[in-house]
């Protein structure tokens, strides 16, 4: 029970071997079990044995990021011209939803099936003033795990008054198993010829910079620790994708040599934030009583920009009543 609410735990697999567990705490992927190029099952994402775990402090591994997903300026914005204060968890800045985000919220879930996939459903409504983003918001993240190896995240809400909204899912990956070590020699390509800008503090400038030629090129597959040193303490960058608004795209991918698993993301999304857990110091201990060090884990999470609600020129990100806020993201696992 987490205030007063019980949190359910929900396993989903398919005949190919790819199991999934959901936690309706912070709507967390607390496990994704596939198997490797020789059928060996490892869990490839980071997270916790125990329940006590995830209601610590930790880096969201594996949860639902809301309302606003990534950094917000000064914790503060405008609509209609109405300035809202927002906590500012991260320096001066605003992060993940604040002190109390999605990620820390009991969802109420719901269980689907039919004969080519199970989906779980959860809801959440955010009132109005909550972390003192405006508006009631309605929330539904749909988990769907089907027979083509795909885990389909749909994302939907609406509100009652017009708030800026940006969701995401913040698991953290290594294709070799959790605990596996380091990921610096997973190789990645990323479906984008340029990156937001950011300061010191990782906010937006508001320019484009173009990734050829710099350590931030992902457009051809190249491993992550081939020139990681060259960006300071690591990747965690959003990167825009080359697509067409609203239409699903392939972002991104990744793949582990040793194991031959590989990873597909597609999304409705404008952009994907690709983090290397630059911050992981051992403190926090996994599921298989392993120690995750700086690097043990990396994060493909699609969104919206950061700092889009005080960057005009940035897709928006403002809900308004009567519209609906629909994104879908697909991670795709296999072997070669």
């Amino acid at each position: 029970m987490v205030e007063g609410e019980p949190v359910y735990h929900c396993e989903m697999s398919n005949d190919s071997g790819i199991n999934v567990i959901i936690i309706s705490l912070g709507g967390i992927v607390k496990g994704i079990s596939t198997p490797d190029r020789n059928g060996k099952q490892d869990d490839i994402v980071l997270g916790f044995k125990t329940m006590d775990e995830y209601l610590g402090k930790h880096p969201y591994f594996g949860a639902i990021i809301g309302r606003y997903a990534n950094r917000i300026a000064r914790g503060r914005f405008r609509i209609e011209g109405e300035e809202f204060f927002l906590a500012t968890n991260n320096g001066e800045n605003h992060l993940h939803g604040g002190s109390c985000g999605f990620d820390k919220k009991v969802w109420k879930m719901v269980e689907n099936c039919d004969e080519k996939s199970i989906s779980l459903t959860l809801r959440y409504l955010s009132k109005d003033m909550e972390e003192n983003y405006p508006g009631n918001l309605d929330v539904t993240v749909i988990y769907t795990l089907n027979d083509k190896n795909e885990l389909i995240i749909n994302y939907s809400a609406h509100t009652d008054k017009p708030t800026f909204i940006n969701l995401t899912n913040h698991s953290y990956f290594n294709l070799a198993g959790e605990g596996r070590g380091d990921v610096l020699s997973h190789e990645v390509m990323i479906n984008a010829s340029h990156i937001t800008e950011v300061n010191d503090k990782l906010i937006p400038t508001g320019q484009y910079t173009a990734v050829r030629e710099t350590p931030f090129d992902f457009l051809s597959p190249v491993s992550i620790g081939s020139r990681i040193n060259e960006t300071g303490n690591g990747y965690d960058h959003n990167y825009i994708l080359n697509k067409i608004p609203e239409e699903l795209c392939h972002a991104a991918s990744a793949y582990d040599s040793v194991t031959g698993r590989t990873l597909e993301v597609y999304t409705s999304q404008p952009g994907i934030q690709f983090y290397t857990g630059n911050f992981l110091d051992g403190t926090h201990i996994g599921k298989g009583g392993h120690p995750y060090t700086k690097h043990a884990g990396f994060c493909f999470e699609t969104q919206h920009f950061p700092d889009s609600p005080n960057k005009p020129g940035f897709p928006t990100t403002l809900l308004k009543p009567g519209e609906l806020y629909s994104e879908v993201t697909i991670y795709q696992f296999g072997t070669r």
